[in-house]
């Protein structure tokens, strides 16, 4: 239910999708949830706790290999003293400063260096804000995609959580491709979204030279998929080496994928996945 203006059509009810922009409210937002998520942690009244030093520890991987300034130029933190020249001052008025694109690569960054509690929460904190603001970007895991649709985002998540490293780490590199806003490369991330199927098959057929397609007929004939799911996926599987030279060399007059392309892929693998290991579990108790 919106506020008392939006109820009667004064103001909108949701602002424009903001795709490759971010207006003020978005960027206030963002930061504030920084503010509270990570640089409060350091305003802790302990002398020098555990969490002040995790503060002190992501500033100096700011400094050293995101900003790239000398480390022993770093002033102190201390936000409280805004009117200083603080490391606080310094990433503040970055952020204000920043295109929309250095903003979440900011973002990316802190998610990559901070304790995993912390990251859960500004993951969490930041996605209510990215929705509410009708952005067209949400965090999976420590990458920001342009993906706003909550189904596809769990499915997603939910394999890059799989214990068996080769279906993960394939998933993984995929969405980072995917993900990349200054050079994304959606050839390679739709390739990795395809070989993490691939590495899915080896585990459950138990070899590690089985191919996609030789895994999909072992499957068919043992009924544990329906023929019709193993036809599509062959298909699917017959487009990534086909159009766009994707797994293959590029062909002259060969499609170039595109970022929908891509993340067709990548959540159509990820689901597919999802789906072969619940059917082997569910085989097994059988």
């Amino acid at each position: 239910m919106g506020l008392f203006s939006q109820r009667k059509g004064i103001k909108p009810l949701k602002k424009e999708f903001q795709r490759e922009t971010m207006d003020d409210e978005l960027r206030n937002r963002l930061w504030s949830a920084l503010r509270i998520v990570v640089w409060d942690k350091h305003l802790k009244i302990d002398s020098y706790s555990l969490e002040q030093r995790q503060v002190e520890t992501l500033l100096d991987a700011i400094w050293i290999h995101y900003l790239k300034l000398p480390i022993d130029e770093r002033p102190s933190f201390t936000p409280r003293y805004s009117g200083h020249t603080t490391s606080y001052v310094v990433l503040k008025e970055y952020f204000f400063n920043a295109k929309w694109f250095e903003v979440y690569d900011f973002i990316e960054f802190i998610l990559k260096y901070v304790p995993e509690k912390w990251r859960e929460q500004l993951r969490g904190f930041a996605n209510n804000l990215l929705e509410d603001e009708n952005a067209a970007y949400r965090i999976i895991a420590e990458e920001v995609v342009e993906i706003t649709d909550e189904t596809e985002i769990e499915v997603i998540e939910e394999v890059l959580d799989i214990s068996i490293k080769p279906i993960s780490n394939h998933f993984s590199r995929a969405l980072e491709l995917l993900a990349d806003k200054r050079a994304p490369d959606y050839r390679n991330s739709i390739k990795e979204s395809i070989s993490a199927v691939e590495a899915c098959c080896q585990y459950i057929t138990n070899d590690p030279k089985a191919t996609l397609g030789d895994a999909l007929k072992k499957f068919n004939s043992s009924s544990i998929i329906h023929p019709a799911l193993e036809k599509g996926f062959s298909s699917i599987y017959g487009y990534t080496s086909d159009s766009g030279g994707i797994r293959h060399a590029l062909t002259d007059g060969g499609q170039i994928p595109t970022y929908a392309d891509a993340k067709f892929m990548l959540v159509a693998c990820a689901g597919f996945v999802n789906y072969l290991l619940t059917k082997i579990a569910e085989n097994q108790k059988k």
